[in-house]
């Protein structure tokens, strides 16, 4: 092989944006990643754009350099193109208008507003997105969207598999009731701080949403755990659901869900900063829900030990459990082997050195354990927990005790399967970083 052909080889999948641009034979992706790329496109956009014919995807994210002229080229000319991403830049939505009439067969549109979220979109961006009739993904975050933009996309009939709504205002029930009752094959739904929704609504939406894979419906805050209950029974194929930060106050009774059965299909669930829910509660998700292996209980803080040993008791196929600012934990209560467990975070708890025997003793699968600000752990606890868990690969330390590098370079000798520590604020010299690395672990 040639240095030619060798070179190439090296750089199939690189586009490197200068006057001398190396032109790979296969360009799939293109995500421009420097203020110095973004000014030598500008130079001469529709150069590069035609150079870039077989691009697939364009990912935009966080480059204010980037306006709505380069983008028309970029669109007119990369014939291929299918996904576009557009958070954080400086493209507005009528550039993205003008370039979605140049690429009708996008599949893929992500888009953000957040600098300014009182924006409306424009009757020119609701008609060019009614024309993307291959469309199966959108992404639309905080933006001022109307009834009549989610009514266009009904009538439309677009192929959505994906549906992004996050902390998007203007619209109401019937906006979004018109759109999926005549798209029923989304499989992601997302209707994060939809905040006019409410257990009746979401119950009548669910039952369009037969394909259904995961909903977020987090910061709604009229719906209840009922809402939890609706859209699983009715959505037989639903694994992820994220019901984060809604009602304060349950309305119904615990025996009114004892028939509700058994949904195994449920894998992953975000309950975070819900304080209504308690011991009781936890235990019948654990009931209803055997195969959850992510659970995440983040500043659920009526939350003891008791509940969580008997969530880990009945559902023994967790590997991810977050129990970040549950300030109730003291200790995990338990006498019985979690092999699955790989993550634990039990940071700003009241965590003590005999939690962390307890996890050493009992969790010997584990992964990664995050014990930031957890001020009754000591030194001592540590180090019996690494040279006790032999496939730890990561952990992370904050104000929990005074850490010196003698104790760091224990640590990764006593557990060499350690590949990451996270200190904040320590600092590490040359020589001991060099050492460290040495041994195959990072820290930082």
């Amino acid at each position: 092989m040639d240095s030619t052909q060798a070179k190439r080889t090296r750089r199939r999948n690189t586009v490197v944006a200068t006057t001398d641009l190396y032109l790979p034979d296969e360009c799939w992706e293109y995500s421009l990643r420097s203020s110095l790329a973004i000014y030598k496109f500008s130079k001469d956009y529709d150069t590069l754009s035609l150079a870039l014919s077989k691009l697939r995807k364009v990912d935009l994210t966080n480059h204010f350099f980037f306006y709505d002229k380069e983008l028309f080229h970029l669109f007119k000319n990369c014939k291929l193109l299918e996904e576009a991403i557009f958070f954080d830049c400086g493209i507005t939505d009528d550039g993205i208008a003008s370039a979605l009439r140049e690429r009708p067969t996008l599949k893929t549109l992500c888009f953000s507003n957040i600098l300014k979220p009182e924006y409306s979109v424009t009757s020119n961006f609701s008609d060019s997105l009614s024309s993307l009739k291959s469309l199966t993904s959108l992404d639309l975050l905080s933006f001022n969207i109307s009834n009549e933009l989610l009514s266009s996309i009904a009538i439309t009939r677009l192929p959505l598999r994906r549906l992004v709504l996050q902390d998007c205002m203007g619209y109401s029930y019937s906006g979004i009731f018109s759109l999926l009752s005549k798209c029923q094959h989304i499989q992601h739904l997302d209707l994060q701080n939809a905040d006019f929704l409410n257990d009746q609504h979401v119950a009548e939406l669910s039952s369009f949403l037969g394909d259904l894979l995961s909903i977020n419906i987090s910061c709604c805050h009229k719906l209840t755990q009922s809402t939890l209950f609706a859209v699983t029974r009715n959505c037989p194929s639903l694994s992820e659901i994220k019901i984060e930060s809604i009602g304060s106050e349950i309305v119904e009774k615990f025996d009114s869900f004892i028939d509700f059965g058994v949904h195994p299909q449920l894998k992953s669930l975000y309950l975070a900063h819900n304080l209504w829910l308690s011991d009781e509660s936890i235990v019948m998700f654990a009931s209803t829900f055997p195969n959850l292996q992510l659970l995440d209980l983040k500043s659920c803080k009526n939350i003891s030990e008791k509940g969580i040993g008997q969530i880990l008791r009945r559902c023994f196929k967790i590997k991810h459990l977050n129990l970040n600012y549950c300030s109730r934990l003291k200790i995990l209560r338990m006498d019985f082997g979690v092999s699955k467990l790989e993550v634990l975070n039990v940071s700003n708890t009241r965590v003590d050195d005999e939690a962390l025997y307890v996890i050493s003793k009992y969790c010997c699968g584990l992964l990664q354990l995050v014990l930031e600000n957890c001020s009754d752990v000591t030194e001592k606890g540590v180090m019996h927990m690494v040279e006790n868990l032999k496939q730890l690969r990561e952990i992370s330390f904050c104000n929990c005790f005074i850490m010196h590098s003698n104790v760091i370079v224990s640590m990764i000798f006593s557990r060499p399967s350690l590949r990451k520590i996270n200190i904040p604020n320590y600092r590490l010299s040359d020589k001991e970083r060099e050492l460290l690395l040495h041994q195959g672990c990072y820290v930082w």
